[in-house]
């Protein structure tokens, strides 16, 4: 392979090294010119000042009159007061407090035996962190294994049971929802509890929650007596929750250190406090993040990371940036449609998935590499002479970073020591920052999510729409086609969710009978029997 000089004085150049953190990030392969950092260094110096004044207390997330705390959890000195601040120690003493009598036995199942398994339901950030921080670290010596319900879809919930069978008995449920409202973690929990009964179990003896002071959740927490109750603040958002008790107490009881996460996490945080840019790996990478995609979003951010155990980074990369940057109003009520797609595999199986067309097709993405230096505990056995499987590993990710430059493709690589659960930290808090840092070059608002509301606000819409027509065909009985139901019920512009609604009924033996007919229009809907 040729040497390219004036890459290698380039990568010498530009590459940022935080050995404090065993983190380095080399963006020698973006095609930024000389004058680029230079020409952003206001708008950074002015993000540092934000940074600044959201750890400090401001009130960040201004639509929703909050302060933006996630920095809080892992240095509590930070807090704005005293109150704040012994909450969150009170919280990680509670969690270990309480993870250590699970494994001990001094909290045991109804049986009395110990448990063996968490069952962690919820969604969105209040399971994509604890699931990323559970695959990326999990081992042998586990003291518990752990399953998810994330989502409201009966086949999934039906599946995770089925793997459960009779373990359910030794298995400890944590409820995830900060208002204790959401739709699909309060479905799962009634599927669980549903679940814990047909075993002849007790759910309220295997339960846990974490959520909101006083809300839904925690009411129902409390009055049936749940084991524990675990808090939420309104000032930590559930896309950066996994450094609270939403991430930290499911990995405390799966046996993952949670005191070398949240040193990882701070000092990642100190060394991403830097206003030297040069030296700031999350302002250099939100100028990328910039560069790359002109401030607008016109290119995709692809994240493969050589490494299996980091698999699930790039799902939970996805809501991390996509919720906090995807947004149609910036800070001042400008219309600007922000946004930055994030989708990603692992190395070396991206050789055989999509390279090919990153390096022949569309040239509308940018690359993250993360490489891993240590392959594995121990020495390796050789594949070939003089080659262990790890060195083809390393070989595969220079050759792909190599190809793509070749032609054209821009990447950058964050390398990192191994991977462990002081350096998950540090990779949580880096793209934490970077996230900040990027909206605020942006102007726009990161710390909510007006379309994820609107979502689930058009979801309501569609049960309310489901139960008057189940109540129509009931009065009505007989049969009906979509457009007289919907024209009867008044909203004739929901024709068509009418319809699809039937279908759904029918096709689940929900006391719908669909009788099909030649034209769309003269498919009838009736109650069975």
């Amino acid at each position: 392979m040729k040497e390219n000089g004036t890459l290698w004085n380039r990568y010498q150049k530009h590459l940022c090294l935080c050995p404090e953190i065993g983190l380095s990030l080399d963006i020698s392969r973006m095609k930024f010119a000389d004058d680029f950092f230079a020409l952003m260094e206001p708008a950074m110096q002015s993000a540092y000042i934000e940074m600044h004044e959201i750890e400090g207390g401001t009130i960040a997330n201004r639509d929703e009159g909050r302060m933006v705390g996630h920095y809080w959890l892992r240095n509590p000195s930070l807090s704005p007061s005293k109150d704040i601040q012994q909450e969150i120690e009170a919280a990680i003493k509670q969690i270990l407090a309480f993870s250590s009598k699970i494994h001990a036995g001094g909290i045991t199942a109804q049986s009395g035996s110990l448990f063996k398994n968490v069952l962690i339901i919820g969604i969105g950030g209040s399971a994509l962190g604890p699931q990323f921080v559970a695959d990326a670290l999990a081992s042998p010596p586990d003291r518990m294994k752990m399953f998810f319900l994330d989502n409201t879809d009966p086949d999934g919930i039906d599946k995770v049971f089925a793997e459960l069978g009779e373990t359910i008995s030794e298995t400890l449920a944590i409820v995830i929802s900060k208002s204790g409202s959401t739709k699909e973690t309060r479905n799962g929990m009634v599927e669980a509890k549903s679940a814990y009964t047909r075993a002849g179990l007790d759910f309220t003896q295997h339960a846990v929650a974490v959520t909101g002071n006083d809300s839904e959740l925690d009411r129902l927490a409390r009055a049936e007596g749940w084991l524990e109750r675990f808090p939420m603040w309104d000032w930590v958002g559930g896309r950066t929750s996994v450094t609270s008790a939403v991430g930290l107490l499911p990995a405390a009881l799966q046996g993952i250190d949670i005191q070398a996460l949240l040193e990882g996490a701070k000092n990642c945080d100190i060394i991403t406090s830097r206003t030297v840019t040069a030296q700031n790996p999350a302002a250099t990478m939100a100028l990328m993040w910039h560069y790359a995609t002109g401030g607008r979003g016109t290119k995709d951010l692809v994240v493969l990371p050589y490494k299996d155990r980091l698999l699930l980074f790039s799902r939970y990369l996805q809501q991390l940036i996509m919720e906090s940057i995807g947004k149609e109003l910036d800070r001042d009520g400008n219309a600007v449609n922000q946004g930055l797609t994030v989708y990603g595999n692992k190395g070396s199986t991206d050789q055989h998935a999509y390279v090919q067309q990153l390096r022949e097709g569309v040239a509308n993405f940018f690359v993250t590499f993360i490489e891993v230096l240590k392959d594995r505990e121990g020495s390796s056995m050789l594949v070939e002479e003089g080659i262990t499987s790890g060195d083809f590993l390393f070989g595969f990710f220079q050759g792909t970073r190599t190809a793509l430059y070749e032609n054209g493709r821009e990447s950058m690589t964050i390398t990192i020591n191994l991977v462990d659960a002081y350096t998950v930290g540090v990779l949580i808090a880096l793209f934490e920052r970077a996230v900040g840092f990027y909206a605020s070059l942006l102007n726009i608002n990161a710390y909510h999510q007006p379309g994820v509301e609107a979502g689930k606000k058009a979801a309501g819409t569609v049960i309310t729409l489901q139960k008057s027509v189940m109540e129509l065909l009931q009065q009505e009985q007989r049969s009906m086609t979509a457009e007289a139901i919907a024209t009867q019920l008044g909203t004739p512009e929901h024709t068509e969710m009418v319809f699809a609604i039937l279908r759904h009924l029918a096709a689940n033996s929900r006391g719908i009978v669909q009788k099909n007919a030649d034209q769309l229009a003269e498919v009838t809907f009736g109650i069975s029997g």
